[in-house]
């Protein structure tokens, strides 16, 4: 099975920590040149030393500093970073953190704005940027971290589980029209994973019904037929494998990393 990406250059959005740092690391280790890209510079250029430790002296590893919450900003800076570089990016990893937790009922207009623009819309323009590369190159991996709730919607994520399911239709269409030129768009969904967004929805939930977080979270796992959380590295394996060349006849799909949690097929 070939999993090799030397000479493979990647893109990972959030990747200054959690789930997307994880996703850098496991490319970082196939052999891929990963650009980190999140708004914590200080973080990024931690993670660049992390990478430095597990990478040949042939790889290339970069940053990008800038705030998801903007899609002219993401455009200014990845565009200034693929023109100083001359980089073709063979591997997209659309991957930012999810809206707040709340009811739908309760949410605003300007809720739904904001998160339509930092998932959908910089996932697409990101995608625009890149494909043509992808394409010239023979080899294109579009991958789009999103959430379980694309196959049933989670409580008190309202704005959360409305727009994860505008992304895996767009991602869907992308693939139907994409796949003639041998480029696969896949999307990976996570269940509840140890990482900081994990933590801050526990502690809201415990606020909000005046319960201590052990209990908040111990109802979480009875939801898991494992028993327990994701680790980020056992989410970041799923996207690599789908990174791959071995992945090459698998375009269109979602593919919950979840521990069984989610109730249908």
């Amino acid at each position: 099975m070939e999993l090799d990406l030397k000479g493979k250059n990647a893109f990972v959005g959030g990747s200054s920590k959690g789930i997307g740092k994880a996703v850098a690391v496991a490319l970082a280790k196939l052999g891929a040149n990963v650009t980190l890209a999140g708004r914590d510079e200080p973080a990024l250029v931690q993670g660049l030393i992390d990478l430095s430790f597990i990478s040949s002296g042939e790889q290339r590893h970069d940053y990008i500093a800038v705030d998801f919450s903007n899609c002219e900003r993401v455009r200014g800076a990845v565009s200034k970073h693929i023109k100083k570089t001359n980089k073709v990016y063979h591997i997209l990893v659309n991957n930012t953190g999810g809206p707040p937790s709340g009811k739908i009922h309760d949410a605003e207009e300007k809720d739904f704005l904001a998160a339509f623009e930092m998932h959908l819309l910089n996932n697409h323009l990101l995608v625009k940027m890149m494909t043509d590369g992808m394409i010239q190159e023979g080899y294109g991996r579009i991958i789009n971290i999103i959430s379980t709730s694309v196959k049933q919607p989670l409580p008190n994520l309202g704005v959360s589980n409305t727009i994860r399911a505008a992304v895996a239709n767009w991602a869907k269409t992308l693939a139907n029209e994409l796949g003639v030129h041998g480029i696969t768009v896949n999307n990976v969904l996570p269940g509840a994973t140890d990482t900081d967004r994990l933590r801050q929805l526990i502690r809201t939930k415990s606020e909000k019904q005046n319960i201590d977080p052990e209990v908040v979270k111990n109802e979480m796992l009875q939801e898991i037929p494992m028993k327990r959380f994701a680790k980020p590295e056992e989410v970041a394996a799923a996207v690599a494998f789908l990174a791959s060349p071995a992945a090459s006849y698998i375009n269109g799909i979602n593919l919950p990393v979840d521990g069984g949690r989610t109730g249908c097929l």
